[in-house]
């Protein structure tokens, strides 16, 4: 064999000899782990805390009335009007999950499997468009349908993406068309 060869076929990796140090590392470094996530844990309950005030969100009529649009996709959150990144968390509004969205007359009813559920009478309802983010999510430029809605005193923006992003227009369209006609038929009464 060469000299080059025999030299690197001796070579070895060194001897651990410091056990007690690498393990206070790694367990240093654990629990470094979990103190940050307990903390982000404690910042989510205490932003769910300061926004006590929402009322609680309005469920469902018993009979909603025929379907005009359905959709099924995600819901990635909502946050205050206009401020993209001040994500609400009161009554589960935080929580990520599938939602199955279905346009009515009465309004727009959200069913998120394991989380609740709410429905936006459409006199709540204030706009529709498509943006590029909401809290903790950002896509290409019009990838998110934001439905922007009244609660208590507040003006929510929610974020949804269809399956099927093709379909976000038509819920721009008729979301948007039926604020018009609310508006317009409250302003002859």
């Amino acid at each position: 064999m060469t000299p080059v060869l025999l030299l690197a076929a001796e070579k070895e990796s060194a001897q651990v000899t410091d056990w007690a140090a690498r393990i206070g590392w790694v367990v240093g470094l654990a629990l470094f782990v979990a103190l940050v996530y307990w903390l982000m844990r404690e910042g989510w309950k205490w932003r769910g805390t300061l926004q006590g005030d929402l009322p609680e969100l309005p469920a469902a009529p018993d009979d909603p009335g025929p379907e005009k649009l359905s959709l099924s996709g995600r819901y990635h959150g909502s946050t205050t009007a206009g401020q993209w990144l001040d994500r609400i968390v009161a009554r589960g509004l935080g929580t990520r999950s599938r939602a199955e969205l279905t346009l009515t007359d009465d309004g727009l009813d959200v069913v998120r499997p394991g989380a609740s559920d709410f429905f936006v009478p459409v006199a709540q309802l204030r706009e529709a468009r498509l943006d590029k983010g909401i809290a903790g999510k950002v896509l290409t430029e019009g990838g998110l349908l934001i439905v922007t809605w009244e609660h208590g005193d507040r003006l929510i923006d929610s974020g949804f993406r269809s399956d099927h992003a093709a379909e976000h227009n038509e819920w721009v369209e008729a979301i948007n068309s039926m604020i018009e006609t609310n508006t317009r038929e409250g302003a002859e009464r």
